[in-house]
């Protein structure tokens, strides 16, 4: 099945396009993979404050505060640099394939891309084991991932982000997001509002 970057009506009757991410210029998956790790070393910092607060009261937690500073710039300029990684292998794009129909969507990563992003990420999830760090885990666990369908029966919210070209849908604790070139987006977002009749406002 051959994708162009406009959207195109299939004679099967599904919506077909693909679109491409600067990795350096709009570095969503630096702040996915941030806000994984930022969301551990939040629950670490209250888990250890609260115990160091009942065993040696708020003088212990106070004095902890700069070592926790340094880890927090540390997970910041690790993720930074691991990023930059990854773009590069990823040849400074990400891109993905679309399917719509009248039920749902898929958001696919390319099949060259998707070979290199489950190499990655089966790396991460085994240095990670290695290291005793669930945060690089989560992250090779989620880099695997490189496709996933959304059903409009099940989407609870839908928000439009037109300075991005993006579009993203939310079935409850599932997420996805559909992106699409400026002259496809108002059609394409209609589209989706159209079909979603589960939207909760």
């Amino acid at each position: 099945m051959q994708y162009n970057s406009k959207v195109t009506l299939c004679d099967d009757g599904k919506y077909r396009w693909i679109y491409e991410i600067n990795l350096f210029k709009n570095p969503m998956f630096y702040f996915l993979v941030l806000k994984i790790f930022l969301a551990i070393f939040l629950v670490g910092f209250v888990l250890s404050s609260v115990f160091d607060y009942l065993n040696w009261g708020a003088q212990k937690v106070v004095e902890n505060l700069p070592f926790f500073g340094y880890c927090l710039l540390g997970i910041i300029a690790i993720t930074a640099l691991g990023y930059i990684i990854y773009a590069a292998i990823m040849g400074g794009k990400y891109t993905v394939e679309f399917e719509m129909d009248q039920n749902g969507f898929v958001h696919r990563q390319t099949s060259a891309q998707a070979k290199k992003a489950k190499k990655i990420g089966k790396t991460a999830m085994l240095g990670g084991a290695a290291a005793g760090n669930l945060g690089a885990i989560s992250t090779g666990i989620a880099a695997q991932r490189t496709e996933m369908y959304t059903d409009f029966a099940m989407v609870k919210k839908v928000k439009a982000l037109p300075s991005r070209n993006l579009i993203k849908v939310s079935e409850g604790l599932e997420h996805n997001q559909i992106y699409a070139q400026r002259e496809d987006f108002d059609f394409v977002l209609n589209f989706i509002l159209s079909h979603c009749a589960n939207i909760k406002e």
